[in-house]
């Protein structure tokens, strides 16, 4: 219980802080945010019942876990490889290259029988692969090696 109730907390706190308190009503009483913040716990609790009853269709959890998670994983240890191992690569390749390769993972997820735990390879490859001919192609800064 208290993993979950520090979740909904941070949930809750993020929500109020950086959209409400930003965007709607940057000045206004500590109570008032209080109060907010009650009712966007309530909120996201709310919304955490209703994809837990929609989880549950989904099956194992470890699976969908890492299925849902190959979009992410591979993607982001592309962006890693691509950063320490490309000397020319830049912001714009590292964007580039994450874009396109979570949109190759979805592709593939999609329309091949690839299991999911390939996904993260699938990812990898197309984010470094991607990142580096953008990052050449957009005049990557030139770094001497260490």
């Amino acid at each position: 219980m208290s993993s979950i109730a520090a979740e909904l907390n941070a949930l809750a706190t993020a929500t109020v802080i950086d959209v409400y308190k930003r965007h709607v009503k940057p000045t206004g009483e500590d109570s008032h945010y209080l109060m907010v913040s009650k009712w966007a716990t309530g909120l996201w609790g709310f919304f955490v019942c209703v994809m837990a009853i929609y989880a549950v269709q989904l099956g194992s959890l470890i699976e969908v876990v890492n299925r849902y998670g190959s979009y992410f994983y591979g993607s982001i240890l592309g962006v890693f490889v691509l950063a320490i191992g490309v000397k020319r690569a830049n912001g714009h390749g590292a964007f580039v290259g994450l874009v396109a390769g979570m949109t190759t993972v979805w592709l593939v997820a999609t329309f091949t029988r690839v299991e999911f735990l390939w996904l993260n390879v699938v990812g990898a490859v197309a984010v470094t692969v991607a990142g580096m001919v953008v990052s050449e192609l957009t005049g990557g800064p030139r770094r001497q090696a260490a």
